[in-house]
């Protein structure tokens, strides 16, 4: 959806390249595992999850350094998952109570999610409603797969 109107995004001076992201979940795995390539087919994180109360991820680069870790929150009414790079907290995603559409709120960097119905499309934004990066869900494959448009390459992680 997003990937449309980035097009007609005005060229902001010093903006970075556009950055695509695969982000496949392993078939065979006892706990959460996804791979994270680039779009050349390039291995540039691994997300292994871990045994704890709720889920726990941990994410590695290509040479098996953790970089960041994903925690949930077990004691809260709705969803909320803490998010890590190395031992800093950076802040904490979570789903608020809505009817129809799926929103999240992220307190890092004033970003919001915006996600359609069918929970497949999401939207992240920055606080002036510029598009941060675009998450769609490939429908026709054997494990979740996401393709993932990162505006700002530094934005990956």
């Amino acid at each position: 959806m997003f990937s449309a109107m980035h097009d007609e995004l005005p060229n902001i001076k010093g903006r970075k390249q556009q950055m695509k992201l695969l982000f496949k979940q392993r078939m065979f795995s006892w706990f959460d595992s996804y791979d994270i390539y680039d779009e050349d087919g390039n291995t540039l994180y691994v997300v292994k999850g871990q045994l704890s109360w709720g889920h726990l991820l941990k994410i590695y680069d290509k040479n098996g350094k953790e970089v960041g870790t994903v925690k949930q929150k077990i004691f809260s009414f709705l969803p909320k998952f803490e998010i890590y790079k190395g031992e800093q907290y950076l802040g904490c995603i979570s789903r608020e109570f809505t009817l129809f559409t799926p929103r999240y709120n992220i307190d890092f960097n004033g970003w919001k999610v915006e996600g359609n119905w069918f929970e497949w499309d999401y939207n992240i934004l920055n606080q002036q409603n510029i598009p941060v990066a675009d998450i769609s869900k490939q429908i026709w494959n054997w494990t979740d797969t996401y393709t993932i448009d990162v505006f700002n390459p530094d934005d990956a992680l």
